[in-house]
């Protein structure tokens, strides 16, 4: 069977409502899946993991400087992703996703990378659209 982790990091409940979305998704797939604040964090998790999600909140000035918070940008700084691994990032946001993305890319150290598979949400429910993006996520 197929493992999944998911990491994020919620401020006011929003992000972890999506994290639980992106997990209950997967488990309806027949992968196992773990979703987990990033405070939980421990390297031995990540051993036999095919698929990995980090998510957070957006921060920044509501239409520019989208940027992830300290707490989640230590986090994946600190993060040795098997190179087997596949990542994805998602992101919860009041106005625009903006920079977020790029910013979030760039404190996740995964074979040289900077470009994931991402998905946003304004309100922490799983669209039709974000169905589509997990489903090529699993199957490529």
């Amino acid at each position: 069977m197929k493992k999944a982790i998911i990491f994020y990091q919620s401020k006011t409940g929003t992000t972890k409502k999506y994290a639980q979305e992106i997990g209950t998704y997967f488990q309806a797939k027949q992968i196992d899946t773990l979703c987990l604040p990033v405070e939980e964090y421990r390297e031995s998790l990540l051993q036999n993991t095919d698929y990995l999600l980090l998510g957070c909140w957006t921060k920044g000035l509501m239409v520019i400087f989208q940027q992830p918070d300290n707490i989640w940008g230590d986090f994946a700084k600190k993060l040795i992703v098997p190179k087997s691994t596949k990542v994805a990032l998602f992101a919860t946001f009041k106005i625009r996703s903006g920079s977020m993305f790029k910013n979030m890319a760039k404190c996740v150290n995964h074979n040289g990378s900077l470009s994931f598979p991402n998905l946003k949400s304004r309100n922490g429910k799983l669209s039709e659209k974000d169905k589509i993006v997990l489903d090529e996520f699993i199957n490529n």
